[in-house]
């Protein structure tokens, strides 16, 4: 079984996460990054599918010269190889403009044709749209099931639990397919010192817009349907006021709480 996983490099949530000053996109070389957590669950469960029959995994991303950091923690982890695509022309993408490129590049990897199964994030931990996977799945014209909480493959066909609000969803699609997942799936592995050694024999391609044959000009921040138009930092954290009780602090605290109008 050919699997294509698509996982985003993302800037660490820990970090003073920014936008650039210039375009008001997301700064993403003047931070710390890693892969995004979410898409650690997609990795997580290709592997599992793949070492319970015969199968490949293979990872694709799309970002600047640090996104290849995310494809060499899923090669540690166990995947097989990674694609990384990079060009300045990406800078600013959207999602729509986003799905285009990782749809030419899934179609790649798996030698011209759809992969049998394709695994996302249910959505990114920095742009948190989770529009993404169905974009691609339109794209690449496969069936898309999405927030998966479990799944299992049968002969020809996948099948998923979506857990919901007050009642969970039993969804079968044939293969190929999409399906992005959540964080209930599964519990990724730690890359194990031997994982972290055998990745630095795992291939992993670079490849370009024009390797994919995507015109420059449909993507990138003049390309976007969607734009930042403005940002501000956070305002500093307000000192906190302190109430000594002497034996009326409850009646204190009430009248803060109706002044905040919390009551």
């Amino acid at each position: 079984m050919n699997i294509v996983v698509c996982v985003k490099y993302v800037p660490d949530a820990q970090s003073d996460r920014t936008f650039n000053e210039a375009d008001n996109t997301t700064d993403r070389e003047g931070v710390e990054g890693l892969l995004s957590e979410i898409d650690e669950y997609a990795v997580e469960e290709a592997l599992k599918l793949a070492e319970s029959g015969e199968g490949e995994v293979t990872v694709v991303t799309v970002g600047p010269d640090q996104a290849v950091d995310a494809v060499k923690k899923a090669l540690q982890m166990g995947a097989d190889k990674a694609v990384h695509v990079s060009d300045e022309a990406i800078h600013g993408s959207d999602a729509a403009a986003t799905s285009l490129i990782l749809a030419e590049a899934i179609k790649k990897a798996a030698g011209g044709s759809n992969p049998d199964l394709v695994l996302m994030g249910m959505s990114s931990t920095d742009g948190v749209m989770g529009v993404v996977p169905a974009m691609v799945a339109e794209r690449l014209g496969l069936p898309q099931v999405t927030y998966a909480s479990e799944l299992t493959l049968e002969g020809e066909s996948v099948t998923i639990r979506r857990d919901g609000d007050a009642a969970s969803e039993t969804i079968v699609s044939s293969l190929p397919a999409l399906v992005s997942v959540t964080d209930q799936i599964n519990e990724p592995r730690y890359p194990s010192f031997k994982g972290i050694m055998a990745a630095k024999k795992k291939p992993v391609d670079t490849w370009t817009l024009a390797d994919l044959g995507v015109d420059a000009g449909q993507v990138g921040l003049d390309a976007a349907w969607t734009k930042v138009t403005s940002f501000a930092k956070r305002p500093p954290r307000e000192q906190g006021q302190i109430v000594t009780d002497e034996g009326d602090g409850g009646t204190k605290l009430a009248e803060f709480l109706s002044a905040q109008k919390f009551l």
